[in-house]
């Protein structure tokens, strides 16, 4: 074939946001400071979970385990992303992107499935309460939590056997801060059709997917609350949901807006935009998010901290 005399790529040029030096030095420094919030506070989550008793629960289990989905998916993107806005050559190696890609979409196909079996989780404890310790035991969350690795591997395996052997010959310009899937295989000197709608099916079965089982589980929520006589009964009931709802709603509609819908004209600095929102914004909310509505976390919260002072207190006395 005519592509196998042309030169292989070994380096991707990644253009970024394309702004000027004052801008981008704004732009680097706003990253930054989320990226960073978004590495604190998603930790403090999973080190609240791991000792504190009372978050022993399926349910910050699973919050936990989003936040350490938070920290890896970011951490494969932001810091190239953060390197390359002072860098003269915006580049990364062959095999370090189709890396980034690999692990970027393999996380977030995880992190959609963890959605999805939360909502699950409270659907469990608002519907079925009386059996709700019995339903979601130890071993029930632990195989739900693998189910969630092993669905994302096998949703992304086509696109990805697909994808790996196609030919890059140039150019090797990515309109993009990270190694997406849709400016990376714009690169390709091959027919791509196939690979693009493995693509879209993936990304269709993935987000509708699991859109529809979250949709199908508040939707007997929402019926099973309707019916309590109290409102105040009612309000307790939905307290529990809202944090979730709000992280369902952030994670799907800006992914649904980027992979979903149909390609038509330019449409790669909005999906940028879209992308940060998914990728360093979201996650920087999510500790926020779940822990200024939850009593239980702020008080864990209250407790370490007292912890804290009270041991450099001592020290101070000692002295």
């Amino acid at each position: 074939m005519e592509y196998k005399n042309k030169t292989r790529v070994t380096e991707f040029i990644l253009l970024g946001f394309q702004n000027e030096k004052g801008v981008e030095l704004l732009l680097f420094v706003v990253f930054f400071l989320m990226y960073v919030t978004s590495l604190i506070g998603n930790t403090m989550i999973i080190i609240l979970v791991c000792v504190d008793y009372r978050l022993h629960s399926p349910m910050y289990f699973f919050v936990a385990n989003l936040s350490f989905l938070e920290v890896t998916i970011t951490s494969t993107v932001v810091p190239k992303m953060l390197v390359n806005t002072f860098s003269l050559r915006k580049v990364i190696s062959f095999s370090g992107c189709l890396t980034q890609s690999f692990f970027y979409f393999l996380l977030g196909s995880t992190e959609f499935f963890i959605l999805a079996v939360m909502s699950f989780d409270r659907y469990v404890a608002i519907c079925n309460p009386l059996r709700y310790t019995i339903i979601m035991n130890k071993q029930t969350c632990l195989l739900l939590l693998l189910g969630s690795y092993v669905g994302a591997f096998l949703v992304m395996f086509p696109s990805s056997i697909l994808t790996a052997p196609l030919p890059f010959c140039g150019p090797n310009v990515i309109n993009h801060f990270f190694c997406d899937s849709a400016p990376v295989l714009k690169l390709v000197c091959a027919d791509i059709s196939l690979a693009e709608l493995a693509d879209f099916i993936s990304s269709a079965v993935l987000l509708l997917g699991s859109l529809l089982l979250t949709g199908v589980s508040y939707t007997y929520i929402v019926i099973t609350i309707l019916r309590i006589p109290s409102v105040q009964g009612r309000q307790k009931a939905f307290s529990t949901c809202i944090s979730h709802i709000t992280v369902v709603t952030l994670y799907y509609g800006s992914s649904i807006f980027i992979y979903v819908r149909p390609k038509k004209g330019n449409v790669m600095d909005v999906n940028k935009f879209a992308t940060v929102l998914n990728t360093i914004v979201t996650p920087m909310l999510n500790p926020f998010i779940y822990s200024l509505r939850n009593e239980k976390v702020k008080e864990s919260l209250r407790n370490i901290f007292n912890i804290y002072m009270g041991r450099i207190t001592n020290l101070k006395s000692q002295k």
